[in-house]
């Protein structure tokens, strides 16, 4: 897979998640709770994804248990990331929600300089400070005072940062020569089996799922599990963990758009200039003169960690 393609498929991934916002936000006004949407997302979300991966049975491989259990390991961060991510909109407000997740930026950033010894670039860092304005702008945080800050929001918040850039980092790292449909169904088992522990499906029973549930669950199971995982199961092993970083910050702007068009929510000049930040922020981290400097030109094969 040539870099290109793969930049592409972590953009939408990225952009399913920035409409799974939007979905949550109408699952809350018709009343159901962060334990029923997620369960929900993660249960049908692996049945799909399983569904889908046994059409491509032919790109299977033999894995060894260790490798299986490792790729659902990972999985377990995505559902954890939407646990944490759900709670804090729910706690505090949805401005806040994503402004919290998005420090994902350079804690991936950080990941990548503590694990691999990568000290950022300078670009880098320019590129960081644009999201986190950008985000900041885009969630209208200076100017909307209906921001509810509390401390359990803020602190589900700051972990949905942390898991999310921790599944990022990790799914490109373990077992990147292992085919993307064998991967995604994988992690998404690992997701799911975590959620359905800490949170038993007590309330998936045929009325709720009728009421519903189920047609929420649907939606947020693709948007939230079956497609970013493929997305990104396919495209971080050919892509340094700081670009991932990147390329995934354009869920923001398509959350704040999906906002506008679905909730009818107004965007404001102030967000419109952050949109246009995160974007020109990603651009600049896909051209030539950006890899160029990093030295993250795609040799077409997964990336693997130099043996020590």
């Amino acid at each position: 897979m040539n870099r290109h393609l793969a930049a592409l498929l972590i953009l939408a991934g990225g952009a399913s998640f920035g409409l799974l916002a939007s979905v949550v936000n109408i699952g809350f006004a018709l009343g159901y709770s962060v334990p029923e949407i997620t369960g929900s997302q993660q249960l049908l979300g692996a049945i799909i994804t399983w569904l889908v991966a046994i059409t491509k049975k032919r790109h299977w491989q033999k894995i060894s248990i260790k490798t299986g259990l490792a790729l659902m390991a990972v999985g377990s961060l995505s559902g954890l990331t939407g646990f944490f991510y759900y709670s804090s909109m729910a706690r505090s407000s949805v401005s806040v929600g994503i402004v919290l997740l998005f420090q994902f930026t350079w804690i991936g950033t950080l990941f990548e300089w503590l694990f691999e010894r990568r000290k950022p670039h300078a670009v880098t860092y320019v590129l960081l400070g644009m999201l986190l304005l950008g985000t900041a702008l885009a969630a209208n945080l200076f100017t909307d005072s209906q921001h509810h800050l509390t401390l359990s929001g803020v602190t589900y918040g700051l972990l949905a940062a942390f898991t999310f850039a921790g599944y990022l980092y990790a799914s490109g790292k373990v077992a990147p020569e292992v085919s993307p449909w064998q991967r995604s169904p994988l992690m998404v088992t690992g997701s799911c089996l975590l959620i359905l522990l800490l949170f038993p499906p007590v309330y998936l029973t045929p009325a709720n799922l009728a009421a519903g549930l189920g047609g929420l669950g649907l939606v947020t199971a693709l948007l939230g599990a079956v497609i970013p995982q493929i997305c990104f199961a396919a495209g971080t092993p050919y892509l340094k963990a700081g670009v991932v970083t990147i390329l995934s910050s354009v869920e923001l702007p398509v959350a704040v758009l999906a906002a506008w068009l679905i909730l009818k929510e107004p965007v404001r000049p102030q967000q419109w200039l952050g949109i246009v930040l995160i974007l020109a922020a990603i651009m600049l981290s896909e051209s030539q003169w950006f890899q160029k400097k990093k030295g993250l030109i795609s040799p077409g094969r997964p990336i693997r960690r130099k043996r020590k």
